[in-house]
């Protein structure tokens, strides 16, 4: 639609160019559309991609400058806006029956609102000056019993003091009577405006009517002539879906067999790290050593224990010798004065 859109407005610019069809080239459609921009010295500070959308700020901006270089070259120009007049309504006031007819005076309001405004007359001043003339005349009307005047003078005198006995009463801007005829007014304008532009709607919706049915068409010739390989593209698809199918069964498997294998190599790093313990265990001399070093320290103790037992065996043998001949002496020390003693 974008395509159209633009094609369209450059013909009218005055600039030929070819109707894009639905087989061609967008790239190549896009490029002649910004050609033709750049020859009416327009800036393109975008890259063509940023159109292939056909929408977005950049192909607003494309369809912007065309159309003004279309008006341009149509010699088409603003008018100034014509406002409509809000024009103020007179309200009627109903009159006792020796005053006005309400008729009369209707008719006389329409017909003369405008010619004899100089000549109107306040409704206050009009009540204030009956009311003096009331008052200081209170006598002459009251001896008025019967009138001596001739009805036709009577009836020119009314056809010449009735245009300065108009009352003009100007009525508030919120009444539903202005309200009413603003809405005809607006009616009036629409529907003016709906003639101007019923045309160019008609017109645009009969080239996009010829559009559709172009791409219905064109849509329906490319089914027909993809239809096999659409059929193939439909095969392809069930036997991709198969396979996906087959490859999720065989994944589930495999997973599960996966997690199986990882649980026995648990298994086995646990079985080789005590493998590797026990065997370090077994092989490692640290603890030999210590039992040597046990016996050898065992050995020293042992010696020293020897030696200090036989220090102490000599030590009592000593004192029993001693002891001993402690006891030899005082033995013979006391049989020496007993035969003493005998030979005396």
């Amino acid at each position: 639609m974008f395509c159209t859109l633009a094609a369209w407005l450059i013909t009218k610019a005055g600039h030929p160019f070819e109707q894009p069809q639905e087989y061609d080239d967008p790239n190549a459609t896009i490029s002649n559309v910004l050609s033709e921009l750049r020859s009416f010295g327009r800036p393109v500070d975008f890259p063509p991609s940023k159109l292939k959308a056909g929408y977005g700020e950049q192909a607003c901006y494309v369809l912007d400058c065309l159309a003004e270089e279309a008006l341009k070259y149509t010699g088409f120009s603003w008018k100034r806006p014509a406002y409509p007049t809000e024009e103020l309504e007179e309200e009627e006031i109903t009159e006792d029956d020796a005053e006005l007819t309400l008729n009369k005076l209707e008719d006389d309001v329409v017909e003369e609102e405008s010619d004899n405004e100089e000549n109107f007359i306040d409704l206050n001043v009009l009540k204030a000056q009956t009311y003096r003339s009331d008052m200081n005349e209170p006598a002459k009307q009251e001896e008025i019993l019967q009138s001596t005047t001739d009805a036709a003078e009577w009836n020119l005198e009314v056809e010449r003091v009735l245009p300065q006995l108009k009352v003009t009463v100007r009525t508030d801007n919120k009444d539903w009577r202005i309200h009413v005829d603003q809405m005809h007014q607006h009616k009036d304008g629409i529907e003016s405006s709906l003639k101007e532009t019923r045309g160019y709607i008609d017109k645009l919706h009969n080239e996009i009517s010829r559009t559709l049915e172009k791409i219905n068409s064109r849509e329906k010739y490319i089914n027909n002539q993809l239809e096999h390989l659409v059929q193939e593209y439909r095969s392809a698809q069930a036997l991709l879906s198969e396979a996906k199918e087959k490859y999720q069964e065989g994944s589930g498997g495999v997973t599960e067999r996966i997690r199986v294998l990882s649980e026995i190599t648990e298994v086995l790093e646990r079985v080789k790290q005590e493998t590797e313990e026990k065997g370090s265990s077994m092989t490692d001399g640290a603890p030999l050593v210590k039992i040597k070093q046990a016996l050898t320290k065992l050995k020293q103790e042992t010696i020293q224990m020897d030696i200090q037992i036989g220090v102490m065996e000599h030590t009592l043998l000593q004192s029993k010798l001693k002891q001993k001949s402690n006891m030899t002496r005082d033995m013979h020390a006391t049989m020496i004065p007993e035969a003493t003693v005998g030979a005396y």
